[in-house]
């Protein structure tokens, strides 16, 4: 575990984020191994089913990722200013809570799986497949949350890389899992769905033991109490905004998802096979933010506010750098990279996924800024700001996809994208500049 409010901010934050990047690269590779082997062992139709139900699993996932935030913050602020019962009484709440919110929203996703993808309009020919894929998942909901609180904690005390080497793990063992059952046994779409539930299966128990035998070894001179609803009002203070924000976030996503399954299969896969890049390039740099709202909540903690600019200018200049290689690889190479996804694409499949991708590349360097903004506002506690800040840009995204497409056809969806982008990222740094959300007193 690490202090972070020790030590050269640039060197601290550096060394605390490269693990971190590491793991949300491992990570996406779940997402990826599915898409990949299931749109070159299985065919176009498959990738599209398997896209159809990705926005409903990123609610899912954006609830344990709030959920992930939460803890995070409130535990980084309880680290830093050394109240060590309490901070344990808020793993142990986190993990009661949220664990019973899983089993809750497994039931529910189990019984509006079909309805769902009925109102997304999902095509005749990739319906069955898109099911199949969705209730497996959502059957291995309650894995998903173990291990994103217990990463949260991980991060929260400073350990990014426990959770990286947990990540190597399931990653290497979804792809071994997804060659088996897609490959061999033949088991299309279900086979990819399982692998995923099975890996982050067993990478959330061991998580989970590997995180109580770390703060077991922490002693503390009171009892700390094994739920607190008062901890859980803290944790909710920031938990629920971020629950909101990146549910909000997904449910934009199944609004342009609607709107993509109205341009056929092919333009379906090529979206599908885009938007995992692009997602997997938001996802890297928003673990990055995650990992500077530690930096910031640890050092707000202990009330030493004047380590965050420093921190904070370092977060820029990693994100950026991070960025760079996505764009190069996305602007210049975009069919070879839509390709990774397909075996023997459509025309039509391979240039909506060129078209995506060229557009949003160059604004990556912009949303970096934003992002970098973001995890500061949460790190401080200033929800408020960061959900304004989210709601816009995703508002406008939504509205500017379905104003442009009638005219534009789906080049008029991606557009919206860097134009969402850019004036959500003029807000959250004016809003840092200003220091606006700046705390005036400690969440703990």
């Amino acid at each position: 575990m690490t202090n972070l409010t020790e030590g050269k901010p640039s060197k601290v934050l550096v060394a605390f984020t490269l693990p971190v990047i590491a793991s949300a690269i491992f990570q996406q590779l779940y997402n990826i191994a599915d898409t990949v082997i299931v749109g070159q062992f299985v065919g176009e139709n498959a990738l599209a089913a398997v896209g159809a139900s990705y926005p409903i699993t990123m609610i899912f996932m954006a609830i344990a990722m709030g959920c992930n935030i939460g803890c995070s913050v409130i535990i980084s602020q309880l680290y830093g200013a050394k109240k060590l019962a309490q901070m344990k009484t808020s793993v142990s709440t986190s993990f009661i809570a949220f664990t019973v919110l899983s089993l809750l929203l497994t039931g529910l996703g189990l019984a509006l799986a079909t309805p769902l993808m009925r109102l997304l309009g999902t095509p005749e020919n990739v319906f069955a497949d898109s099911v199949t894929y969705l209730n497996i998942y959502i059957a291995g909901m309650a894995f998903v949350f173990l291990y994103n609180i217990a990463t949260g904690v991980f991060t929260a005390l400073g350990d990014s890389k426990t959770p990286l080497l947990f990540l190597i793990f399931s990653s290497v063992l979804n792809v071994g899992l997804d060659l088996l059952f897609v490959i061999t046994f033949k088991m299309g779409v279900a086979g990819a769905a399982w692998a995923t539930v099975i890996a982050q299966g067993l990478a959330s128990i061991l998580a989970m033991i590997t995180l109580f035998v770390k703060l077991f070894k922490i002693k503390t001179e009171e009892k700390y109490k094994k739920f607190s609803w008062s901890m859980l009002k803290k944790t909710s203070f920031i938990a629920v905004p971020s629950v909101l924000q990146q549910s909000f976030v997904s449910l934009g996503n199944l609004f342009i998802q609607g709107l993509v399954n109205s341009f056929g299969s092919s333009v379906m896969a090529g979206y599908t096979a885009a938007v995992k890049l692009n997602t997997f390039t938001l996802t890297v740099l928003t673990t990055l933010s995650n990992g500077l709202s530690s930096y910031c909540a640890q050092n707000i903690g202990a009330g030493k506010t004047e380590r965050l600019p420093q921190g904070v200018k370092a977060g820029v200049v990693i994100s950026l750098f991070t960025a760079l290689p996505f764009f190069v690889a996305f602007f210049f190479f975009p069919s070879q990279m839509t390709m990774i996804f397909l075996d023997s694409a459509s025309e039509q499949a391979l240039a909506t996924g060129c078209e995506f991708l060229r557009m949003v590349a160059p604004f990556y360097f912009v949303i970096c800024l934003k992002i970098m903004a973001d995890g500061v506002f949460r790190g401080a506690g200033a929800m408020k700001i960061f959900m304004f800040s989210t709601f816009s840009d995703l508002l406008l995204r939504v509205v500017l996809a379905y104003i442009l497409s009638p005219s534009m056809g789906a080049t008029g969806v991606w557009t919206s994208w860097p134009i969402g982008w850019s004036l959500a990222t003029v807000f959250s740094v004016f809003c840092y500049l200003k220091g606006v959300w700046k705390p005036k007193r400690s969440l703990v």
